[in-house]
């Protein structure tokens, strides 16, 4: 059995939306307590938390870093030299910015196509360029390098004038636009989340489609309908191929990571995104998965 640390710290925040509370800090907290260990939350931004006094701190849900992202990254900072942080805080650092998905594609992973904008000049362009792709009646999303909920994430007609609008916005405030085109099976709920633990597969989620045509979400709010579903010899397979990548970028495997894939007729089984920062586990509704966590915590 592995030897628990002497105390062990869940890193999250103190406030949640109604409609996408944290299930899974309770569940963990629980588990590492009947396993022995000392385990306690510990809210990212609480100066008053003495980060020395952990053996180690587990990344779980700070979910408001992306509002006060230099806030995070001095603390992500603060922690790496007080503690051990996982996932690594270099591993952090990278996934904070969705140009990983152009490091993945180079190290061959596939990817939904992604321009990156700084101008609008070429955002304009990035749109033009998926709606003549298209033949002029297809979609596009559009949503900064650095985001988490789907912040400022739009789907539009290529057409729509909102679309620039949104990259606007983007880059006035000096981030990065993303601009891909619609993937049909994702927004019709195809979405499949496949997690792995120390490398090892354990379980898929299916959480539907978030986007409404026009910008903003679905129902007007974040929110996920987590269902367990079974994941394909082939998504496992790639999930693994996944994972590769990300190990030979980083130097290292995650101890948690969440697998955004979709099965297209356009690019086949692609990679939406790599969650390797505060991804939801869900074991809410995959309990089963509980045993595997708790194990990877113990043994880092």
């Amino acid at each position: 059995m592995p030897v628990s640390p002497r105390r062990i710290g869940i890193v999250v925040t103190d406030a949640y939306a109604d409609e996408d509370p944290d299930y899974d800090t309770p569940v963990i907290l629980d588990a590492l307590r009947a396993r022995g260990a000392e385990a306690e939350r510990v809210v990212w931004h609480d100066a008053a938390i003495d980060l020395g006094g952990f053996d180690l701190l587990v990344l779980r849900s700070p979910w408001d870093y992306p509002d006060r992202l230099p806030e995070f990254l001095a603390w992500l900072d603060r922690a790496e030299r007080a503690s051990r942080v996982v996932n690594a805080p270099a591993t952090v650092r990278w996934n904070l910015d969705k140009h990983y998905l152009a490091d993945l594609e180079r190290a061959g992973v596939r990817v939904v196509p992604t321009r990156y904008a700084t101008t609008m000049d070429a955002a304009t362009a990035a749109i033009a360029e998926v709606r003549a792709e298209t033949r002029g009646d297809g979609r596009v999303v559009v949503k900064p390098v650095v985001s988490a909920g789907a912040r400022d994430t739009g789907l539009f007609e290529a057409s729509d004038p909102r679309a620039r609008d949104l990259a606007a916005r983007i880059v006035e405030r000096g981030g990065v636009a993303m601009v891909q085109p619609e993937v049909a099976e994702l927004s019709a709920g195809h979405e499949k989340a496949l997690y792995a633990i120390d490398g090892i597969f354990t379980h898929a989620i299916a959480k539907g489609a978030l986007l409404e045509t026009g910008g903003g979400l679905r129902g007007g709010v974040y929110q996920e309908n987590p269902e367990p579903v079974p994941a394909t010899d082939a998504e496992r397979a790639f999930a693994g191929e996944v994972l590769a990548a990300v190990a030979s970028v980083t130097g290292e495997v995650p101890l948690y990571a969440r697998i955004d894939t979709v099965d297209s007729a356009a690019h086949g089984l692609c990679v939406l995104e790599v969650e390797l920062v505060e991804p939801a586990l869900n074991l809410h509704v995959a309990p089963e998965a509980t045993a595997a966590v708790v194990d990877a915590i113990l043994r880092a």
